[in-house]
Parts: structure tokens; sequence; C-alpha cells
């Protein structure tokens, strides 16, 4: 084979986003392949464009572009379809800003679009809400000769959705109809519905179904799963489930995804004897309930503080032989966490490890957390090292998180060696880490440290916002330095603006500590939790039989299987007098730590 030096730097062209570069030329000091100028593309273009492709079609449209990079890098000229597919990645990606300069390098190459290379432009278009452009498009396709299809009034009618203008798509109906041998098909109407569902307006959704029908065709499984999700996401989940028996009348039958949507609704709207009811109307359709059903029925009734409904979730989950998952043990082991009951959440995290459930990042954070709010940032520190240890690799979140506990806990020197170990990993701080910084120096009455931390978020290129400043202006505030807070604020204009947003930042501060006193007083009464916060060692005798029921309800549990871990989640989390006799309760001193952490300190706890 022949090879020429290419050594046209004029014809080089790249462009740049935040996420890189594409080249669409040769590099000038590459080796350009001979057969590549001729009409036929070689063999390597072939044969990586049906690579780019593939990687496309599965789902990895980055590994597409890089492929494309080194055909260019390697010599070669890319083909129309090569084209064409980088197109269908970029877009994938949502990378519309080359559009433009793909079809540009597409029509300075001399090459003639055919109806594949326009359909990918006029869906890319669609994809970014750029009606526009699409239309023109669409337009210059039909000029061009080419036919118009089905497929490509489907795809202006989805642009439309997602520009948010449904009533334009129904013009297209309209238009489809001027064309010959072009008609809507099941998809056309589809995509017509989902766009007014989108909109929160089933009215119009329905007024299509009638058009459907009209046209001889017959709503399907997704269009009837299109309109009960918008039901469902507009809490009127009761409607959406009489909707069934009208699917069961045109003999469409409801599937996993049908159920999944009501029992979702149910679950968000806090209907859960609804939820937990339809999972046993389930049966009746031949639809088992999946592992994702279940577990938003779990979280469903730990919301409702209803531990008696997860005992019953659990149960289920048995009978179907559907094996609990990590999701499963972190739904219960944060709302253990969020009770103060971190001996429990630690009971369900071992369990969740001896059931050969890895715990993933989640749940060690929900781990960390929990040892956070009790005022325990040694053993939230112990999770992080366990959680290196098993290969698990941390984030941001849970370093803040272990930070904010030594922030909380007046350790600032703590603090700040966890802060260089977590930059040390390779994880760059956010805006939340920094002012968890800056609100730890506040509660240690050093405010010129906080404020140096403002230099240190420069070096990082994390940018201060109003919240930022006003923690900064706090600290010296708080130190009885009040004249420092101007000059912390200088950047702001209007410094009524400034006191105003103090005044706001306050109210939000002491809603938060309102609903914080009501959360922690629900809690007692869920758990029974006593109002003073001593400890009787006293028992009565009911509660003396309590505790032998419980004792004997663990003894009965196998240990060595997965479901003898799971029972230890939920036996003991039932209501009743069972719930005072859990041996975790924290002592007197770690609860009024507890306590007062909940209401005093300022360090703002991730969520």
């Amino acid at each position: 084979m022949k090879t020429i030096v290419y050594n046209e730097p004029a014809s080089l062209k790249k462009i740049k986003n935040q996420d890189g570069w594409i080249q669409f030329s040769p590099h000038p000091e590459s080796i350009l392949c001979t057969f590549c100028l001729g009409k036929v593309s070689c063999r390597t273009v072939r044969s990586k464009t049906k690579l780019m492709n593939i990687l496309t079609e599965r789902g990895k449209p980055e590994e597409a572009l890089s492929i494309f990079d080194s055909l260019v890098k390697g010599g070669h000229k890319p083909s129309l379809i090569t084209y064409t597919t980088l197109l269908a990645a970029c877009t994938m990606q949502k990378r519309f800003n080359f559009i433009h300069s793909i079809i540009s390098h597409v029509e300075d190459n001399g090459m003639q679009p055919d109806s594949v290379f326009f359909n990918a432009v006029v869906n890319a278009f669609a994809e970014c809400g750029n009606m526009d452009e699409a239309m023109k498009h669409l337009m210059k396709m039909k000029k061009s000769g080419i036919r118009l299809s089905t497929s490509t009034f489907n795809t202006i009618i989805k642009g439309y959705g997602i520009a948010g203008k449904p009533e334009e798509g129904l013009k297209v109906l309209e238009l489809m109809s001027r064309e010959d041998n072009v008609r809507p098909n099941l998809r056309t109407y589809n995509v017509l519905i989902r766009a007014w569902c989108n909109k929160n307006n089933t009215a119009e959704a329905w007024n299509v179904v009638r058009l459907m029908l009209a046209s001889g065709l017959r709503p399907d499984i997704i269009t009837y799963n299109t309109i009960l999700s918008a039901y469902a996401q507009y809490g009127q989940t009761k409607l959406a489930e009489g909707i069934i028996l009208e699917m069961q009348k045109n003999r469409v039958c409801p599937n996993e995804r049908t159920c999944g949507i009501i029992i979702g609704g149910f679950c968000k709207e806090g209907k859960m004897n609804d939820a937990l009811g339809f999972v046993y109307r389930m049966r009746d359709f031949g639809v088992r309930p999946n592992l994702v059903e279940f577990n938003s029925l779990i979280k469903g009734f730990l919301d409702a503080k209803d531990r008696e409904g997860v005992d019953e979730v659990l149960t289920l989950m048995e009978e179907f032989g559907v094996k609990p998952d990590v999701i499963s043990f972190s739904t219960i082991m944060n709302a253990w966490s969020a009770a103060g009951f971190m001996d429990k959440c630690r009971e369900i995290f071992d369990d969740m490890v001896k059931a050969g459930i890895k715990p993933d990042t989640h749940a060690y954070s929900i781990l960390a957390k929990g040892y956070v709010r009790a005022q325990e940032p040694e053993k939230a520190e112990e999770v992080l090292s366990a959680m290196i240890k098993s290969n698990v690799s941390p984030n941001v979140v849970i370093y803040t998180t272990v930070i904010s506990g030594w922030c909380s806990s007046g350790r600032m020197d703590y603090a700040i060696q966890m802060f260089q170990k977590m930059h040390d990993y390779g994880i760059s701080p956010n805006l939340k880490t920094f002012e968890t910084l800056i609100s730890g120096y506040g509660e240690a009455k050093q405010p010129w440290k906080a404020e140096e931390v403002l230099q240190i978020m420069k070096e990082f290129d994390v940018e201060p916002e109003d919240t930022t400043l006003h923690l900064v202006a706090n600290c010296w505030r708080s130190s009885g330095l009040t004249k420092e807070d101007s000059r912390i604020y200088n950047g702001a204009k209007d410094q009524d603006s400034f006191h105003q947003m103090e005044d706001d930042i306050l109210m939000r501060s002491l809603q938060k500590s309102s609903e914080k006193e009501e959360i922690t007083e629900s809690y007692k009464n869920l758990l029974q939790i006593p109002n003073s916060f001593g400890y009787d060692a006293k028992l009565s005798d009911g509660a003396l039989k309590g505790r032998r029921m419980v004792l004997r309800e663990a003894e009965s549990l196998h240990e060595s299987t997965l479901w003898s871990a799971t029972k230890s989640m939920h036996r003991p989390c039932r209501f009743g007098t069972k719930m005072q006799l859990i041996s975790c309760q924290p002592s007197q001193g770690q609860f009024r730590a507890y306590n007062q952490n909940a209401h005093s300190c300022t360090v703002v706890f991730l969520s």
C-alpha cells in the first residue's frame, strides 16, 4: 500500500467542549492512507466504523468517539457511515455542540448525505429540543429527493415533546397525512401520548388514544403504562389502578412495569396498605413482584414508621424467593441510623456481610453518617478505613461526613488530617467540604482559620457562594468582632441584601430545628423512648415477659442461611412493648449528647 504524508494544516478541524476534543481531519504530521483518497473507504475505515456502531448500540458512546479519534489520527478518511455513527454517539452523550461541525465536515468533503445521515441529524436536533433546526433539515431532506418515512416524523413528534410543545406534535400528524406512503403507526401515537403526559395533561393523552382507535390501531402495553405513569407521578395512583380493568377488557395484560408503576405510586403517596394489597393482586395477573418493588415497599413502610409492615414485606420476599440486596439492607440501616440506634444499624450491616452481600459506598456512608450523628467520629473514621481495605472506593461525600464529625466534636486537628487524607487519596473537596471546615472553625472560635479556608478554596478552584461568605462572617461575629462581617462580605454591592440573606438563613435554620424537634419526638413515640433520657434498670413483669419472647424468637433463627441474617433485621423491629427491650439503647450520656448535637451544632450534616 502506498502512503503519502498529509501536509495540509488548513484543513485540520478540531472542536473542543468541556469533555475534550474530537478531531475531524488527520493530523498534519500523520501519514494519509492512499486507499482513503479514492471513492471507496479502506478496510480499516470499514472495520472501525462497524466497531463504533457496535459500541454505540451497547451504550458505550465514549469508546466509539475514541475509535473515531484513533481512526483520524491514523491518517484515514472517515466515510459517510462513519460520520453518521459519530453523530449518533455524540447525540447519546448529549454533546449537541458537535452537530453543526459534523454536518459541515460532511459537506466540505463533498459527501452526499443519505436518508440515514439526515435522520441522524434530525434526531440529534430533536433530542436537544432545537425543533427549528430539526424541521429545517426535514425540509432539506425532502428537497434532496429523499422520501420521508414514518420514523422521521416520529422523531419530529418526539422532539416537540422534549421541547414541551405537544400541540405542535399534533400538527405533524396532519403533515403526515399530506405525504404519500406515510401513515402514523402505533409508535407515532405513543410518542405523542408521552408528550402530553409529560405536561400532566392526561385529558389530551386520552384524546390521542381516541385518534389511535379511529385510525384502526389499538393501544398496547406501552400506551397504558405511559398514561399510568402520568397518573402515579402526579398523585393519582388510585385512578391508575382502575385503568387496569380497561386494559384487561382490551386484552392487554399488565406486565412487571405496570405493577412497578402502581406500587411505586402508592409508596410515593404514603398509601402503604394499598401498595401491599396490590402485591397480592399481582398473582391474579400472573406477574411476580421483583426486588425493586420490594425495596420500594420496605422504604415506604420505614418512611411511615411501620415496622410491622417491613416485617410483612420481608416475609413476602421469602415466600416469593426474592433475596434482599444491598439496597434492602441499606434502607433498613438508614432507618435505624436516623432513629439514633447505631448498634442496630451496625448489626444490620454485619448481617449483610454475613449474607455474602458486599456493601457499597452508600451503605458505608449510612454507617459513617450515623456515627457522626451520635458524636462518635472515631467510629466514622474506622468505617472509612474499613471501606478502603475492602477495595470500595470512597467519595467526597463520605470524607466530608467524617470531617463534619470531627468538626462537630471540636477536633479541628483531626478534621484537617482527614482533609489531607482525602486529598492524598485523589479526591477533590467540594463546596460542602469547605463550608463544613468553616463551620467547624466557627464552633472552635477560630475565625482567622475559617477565613484561611477561603484561600484554600482558590487552590482547588472552588468558588465560594453567598452562604460561604456568610459562614465566615458569622465566625468573626460570634467571636465578638462584629465589624469583620462587612470586610468579609465587601464584594456585595448592597449590604442590606446581605443582611436580608442572613435573616433568610436564620429563618431556614429555625425551621429545620423545629422540624428536627418534631422528628425526634415522633421517634420517641415510635420506639417508646422515654421522655427523660435516664434509664430505669427495673423492668415490669410484662417487660420481662416481652424480653423472654424476643429471646425465644432469636433462638429459633437459623444462623447459617441468608434468611437468618435477614430475619435478624426485622424481628426486633416490630411495634409494641418489645421495642423498649432492645439492648442497644444508648446510655444516658450518649442520648444527651445526641440530643444536644441535633439542636445546637451548626455543622451541616450531609443528606
